[in-house]
């Protein structure tokens, strides 16, 4: 196993660089499959490896259900973890798995609630809220626990009453390109992934970024109109109020509270991102995507190592 065990447990520091890299240079599309493919990946591979030092620094403990073969000192001789890593990796595991957990459950109770406010109104695509005070909008996934199989989109009078004809359509057509391309389930793994590895915490608020762009460019594709989605924007945001408490980042897709702001108004005033592509391995795009493709690629070939090398040990270990 060697020092690859533990690889992937500090691979992911490089999710910050590529970030930054990959949410400035490709396109938003490009850039929100890398980020939630790396992230997934990396995360995968750091809590396979905390559980690889758990058996193994753990098989010495007197009471473990391991075989006692495992705490053989040939077999310790070539897994030379002792007991404190072991026991070390149990709490860290403990706590991967109760936050992600608690994201699932937090995903799954927003999903239900903003459902169950549905209830009453008229079936079709675009739910209506007859709310004035509070001007949200958001994409409601469909699936089982929501209201239609195919999602809604969310918005509520005030909001509507804040926009114009124009600025209307681009609102719908932005909440329609988000499901569409299923963004909640980008900014799910996303979410799991920086509670499986707290360096991952960079990539989660990048595609949180270009998940919106990639909504905002779909809408600018769809209305023609570039200002007219950059207007809409910059007015639901003076006027919105988040229709959904806490984890609603990764159930529901809001029109103007996620990602700056700022940021995606001045990307739609100015030129057309170029279409997704294998950027030149030069450029500072080429040098993100090449990053976390190396980076993902060596944290899952040493959680490959170490994993082959402790199933081959204790499998000749063990008397079967």
């Amino acid at each position: 196993m060697g020092v690859f065990v533990f690889l992937p447990l500090v691979l992911p520091l490089t999710a910050w660089p590529i970030a930054r890299l990959a949410e400035q240079q490709l396109h938003p599309r490009a850039a929100t499959w890398l980020l939630a493919t790396v992230g997934g990946a990396l995360a995968l591979c750091s809590t396979l490896c905390l559980m690889l030092l758990m058996v193994v620094g753990t098989a010495q403990l007197p009471g473990n259900p391991l075989p006692d073969a495992w705490a053989d000192p040939e077999v310790r001789a070539v897994l030379p973890y002792d007991e404190v890593v072991g026991q070390a990796a149990i709490p860290l595991l403990a706590a991967v798995a109760g936050a992600c957990a608690h994201l699932v459950w937090l995903h799954r109770r927003v999903r239900t609630r903003a459902a169950r406010a549905l209830v009453g109104l008229p079936e079709g695509r675009l739910a209506v809220l007859p709310d004035d005070e509070r001007a949200y909008a958001y994409a409601l996934p469909g699936g089982r626990g929501a209201a239609g199989a195919r999602g809604r989109i969310v918005v509520s009078r005030a909001m509507l009453e804040s926009l114009d004809a124009r600025e209307r359509q681009a609102l719908i057509a932005h909440e329609e390109a988000h499901l569409t391309a299923r963004h909640h389930r980008f900014l799910l793994v996303a979410g799991l992934a920086a509670r499986a590895n707290p360096f991952l915490r960079p990539l989660r608020t990048a595609v949180a970024y270009t998940a919106e762009r990639w909504a905002d460019e779909d809408a600018a594709r769809t209305v023609g109109d570039r200002r007219a989605v950059a207007r809409a924007i910059g007015k639901a945001a003076l006027v919105s109020r988040p229709a959904a408490g806490r984890g609603a980042a990764t159930a529901l897709v809001g029109f103007a509270t996620a990602g700056p702001v700022p940021r995606r108004v001045a990307a739609l005033l100015g030129p057309v991102p170029p279409a997704p592509a294998l950027p030149p391995a030069w450029t500072a795009a080429g040098l993100a995507l090449w990053t976390a493709a190396g980076g993902t690629a060596v944290s899952a070939l040493a959680s490959a190592n170490a994993t082959v090398t402790l199933f081959t040990v204790l499998r000749a270990a063990t008397v079967l």
